[in-house]
């Protein structure tokens, strides 16, 4: 760690520069933290700028936009659907992937995977394992079925032999797992460290645009779920994947948080077994329970992961506090929104929630952040805090304000049009001022404006003697405190 600028002798009118090896902030003198990532001891002193750079003349004259040829930056499948998707619709020749997440989330089989059908398209792949010898990367080629030919592997950390592989082997696609892993004799520093990763990830980023070769590299990630090494890195290579899942769940997703080929916007669902990793296409059952009948505490909402709608559902529980503190537990679900949900039901709805104990989660290990689902969390606490469960086959859409009103959201109708394939034939959504929300056939839509209303058409299921149409439900006097 450098605790101060380095004393050396410089000639007259060299100025010293300095420059955060975590992020590449640059500033005139040294100081203790980054003025941009706010990271301790990272500012080191850089070599100064020397001379003038004199221009040259290149092999390559700069063409006109319409004569480059579109060809260099087709996609080209990699077998794997659901990666295609995050990916744009597969490598690009020459871009390098960067696929983060944590120990054990499945990395590594889904890079093998994606190597083994590479190599059974009869391109040659070369597979670097930093972390594991070769003989425990072939056990799992054998038991997911990767065995190919075409499919070379190597232990290897230091960066000179991997270059030397890369040169020996000229590979189409080269994985590297991990980037953390490997060294280079140039510079100083064990593995892992901010030098060292970024000399490797540059000298691997050089030769992947040199030879025209896709590159997948592994990276690590911190305690707080950032990619490990400097901010840099990330800036340096074409997409960066996020890999996420719940260790006690078979779901994984991968999200490009970064994509020079392809939107940003989707979503990538895999089902992790002892037989390898698998795409789903159609995932939505995971994030439901099944219940012979209706449960008090249960909504179902649909939430857009990139363009996907996913069908998912939010369960509730209210109890009587023991204790003077009510106790607020929320899993799968953004705390504050669910603390403010809370407070409009007791404020705006009536229920007073004040000595109860509220538990909110989801099911199936789904991550619920955007404001469309707070409608479900507001149904769902007062079916518990009632004990009273929904009619059933619902769905509920909608931002709750502080106000108690159901503010519009995006893709209604996309959702709307899941929900109704996966068989729920009643939604309440936000009241819209334009034109009627469409009904998708076979589904009754109940649009409100807040959320008494949604509790009056929601709350209770309607009477089978009135007909078809929105159920009145109880008044306000029917809505009770839990103690």
């Amino acid at each position: 760690m450098t605790t101060g600028p380095t004393r050396q002798t410089r000639a007259r009118g060299d100025r010293p520069t300095y420059a955060c090896t975590s992020c590449g902030w640059t500033t005139a003198k040294w100081v203790g933290r980054c003025g941009e990532c706010q990271e301790w001891g990272s500012v080191a002193e850089v070599a100064p700028v020397t001379g003038i750079t004199k221009a040259r003349v290149g092999a390559v004259r700069p063409l006109p936009i319409a004569d480059v040829a579109p060809d260099t930056a087709r996609t080209r499948p990699t077998g794997v659907d659901e990666l295609d998707r995050v990916l744009g619709g597969g490598l690009v020749a020459g871009a390098v992937v960067l696929v983060a997440g944590e120990p054990g989330v499945g990395k590594s089989t889904l890079l093998l995977d994606v190597a083994s059908r590479a190599a059974q398209q009869g391109r040659t792949v070369l597979y670097v394992s930093g972390e594991e010898s070769a003989g425990q990367v072939r056990l799992r080629a054998e038991r997911i079925g990767a065995l190919r030919p075409r499919l070379l592997i190597a232990a290897e950390t230091d960066l000179g032999t991997v270059l030397g592989h890369v040169q020996q082997a000229q590979p189409d696609l080269l994985v590297v797992d991990s980037v953390q892993t490997v060294a280079s004799d140039a510079v100083d520093g064990t593995a892992g460290n901010v030098t060292q990763v970024r000399e490797v990830a540059a000298s691997l980023i050089r030769v992947a645009k040199e030879r025209g070769m896709a590159t997948l590299l592994v990276g690590h990630v911190t305690k707080d779920g950032s990619i490990a090494g400097p901010r840099v890195l990330e800036h340096l290579v074409d997409v960066v994947c996020q890999f996420e899942g719940d260790r006690h769940s078979r779901l994984r997703l991968v999200r490009a948080v970064k994509n020079r080929y392809g939107p940003t916007d989707e979503v990538g669902c895999f089902d992790l077994s002892d037989a390898g990793i698998t795409g789903l296409a159609d995932p939505s059952g995971l994030f439901l329970s099944r219940h012979a009948e209706p449960v008090p505490g249960t909504c179902v909402t649909v939430t857009l992961e990139g363009r996907r709608p996913l069908v998912s559902e939010v369960q509730a529980l209210v109890a009587p506090s023991a204790s003077a503190q009510a106790r607020r537990a929320t899993s799968g679900l953004d705390a504050s929104r669910v603390s403010m949900v809370l407070a409009v039901l007791e404020r705006r709805a009536g229920i007073r929630m004040a000595g109860a104990d509220t538990y909110v989660s989801t099911v199936g290990g789904a991550r619920l952040v955007e404001p469309a689902c707070d409608l479900a969390v507001a149904l769902a606490l007062a079916s518990a805090a009632q004990e009273l469960p929904l009619a059933a086959g619902t769905v509920a859409l909608g931002e709750v304000g502080l106000t108690g009103e159901v503010r519009r959201v995006e893709g209604v109708a996309r959702r709307l049009a899941e929900a109704a394939r996966r068989g729920f034939r009643r939604a309440v959504v936000p009241a819209s001022s334009d034109d009627p929300v469409p009904a998708p056939e076979g589904m009754l839509v109940h649009e409100v404006a807040d959320v008494h209303g949604a509790l009056l058409h929601a709350a209770f299921p309607p009477d089978p003697g009135r007909g078809p149409g929105p159920d009145p439900g109880p008044g306000p006097g029917h809505l009770r405190s839990v103690t």
